[in-house]
């Protein structure tokens, strides 16, 4: 289990999505900014597909097998400025053990997204989400005010974790490994 703590200093309005996923785990004591889901009773997660800030096409379907961290961001958000340098560092760091980051740049323009990208040299492609449309997608597992975000995708295409709020580079990769080391299944390897 995850023992980094989070900071919970959002851009968004809301920290939890009211889901009964969040109120189980706020009362369990579990950090409400981090929520884990067992092997066995992990969502399965939406396939999106759409347009990237660079006008290319992107399908999650192609990413399938891979672990596919998803983080929701936005050029105007100074958590997602702080967090920027360790979501680059881990998708570089794990990209060997298959992990696939992919980001959804929401309520931007692009001419900002290609600046900040280019700015923290982040080379992994981001969605277009100019009006929260692909976060809809989630269920409310992600809050369109909760940003920055980031979703945990197993190699079965489920949801294994979520982080509503900024992450720490310690918290994302040890998540990341975690999730990456895990024997088909869900189990974790022995």
């Amino acid at each position: 289990m995850i023992a980094a703590a989070l900071l919970l200093a959002a851009c968004g309005t809301s920290t939890t999505s009211g889901s009964s996923d969040a109120k189980k785990a706020a009362a369990s004591g579990t950090h409400q900014g981090l929520t884990q889901y067992p092997a066995g009773k992990r969502p399965a997660a939406p396939m999106l597909n759409g347009k990237t800030i660079t006008g290319d096409r992107l399908d999650l379907a192609g990413l399938r097998g891979k672990v596919i961290v998803l983080n929701v961001w936005g050029s105007w958000c100074a958590p997602c400025r702080a967090e920027a340098p360790a979501l680059k560092k881990v998708s570089d760091e794990t990209r060997d053990l298959g992990v696939r980051f992919v980001g959804i740049n929401t309520r931007d323009n692009d001419a900002a997204a290609k600046a900040f990208e280019r700015n923290y040299n982040i080379t992994y492609p981001s969605f277009r989400d100019p009006d929260g449309k692909l976060l809809l997608g989630f269920n409310g597992r992600i809050p369109l005010s909760a940003i920055p975000s980031t979703v945990f995708i197993d190699r079965e295409g489920r949801i294994a974790a979520r982080i509503i709020g900024p992450t720490t580079y310690t918290t994302l990769s040890e998540l990341v490994k975690e999730i990456a080391t895990e024997k088909s299944g869900g189990g974790a390897a022995k």
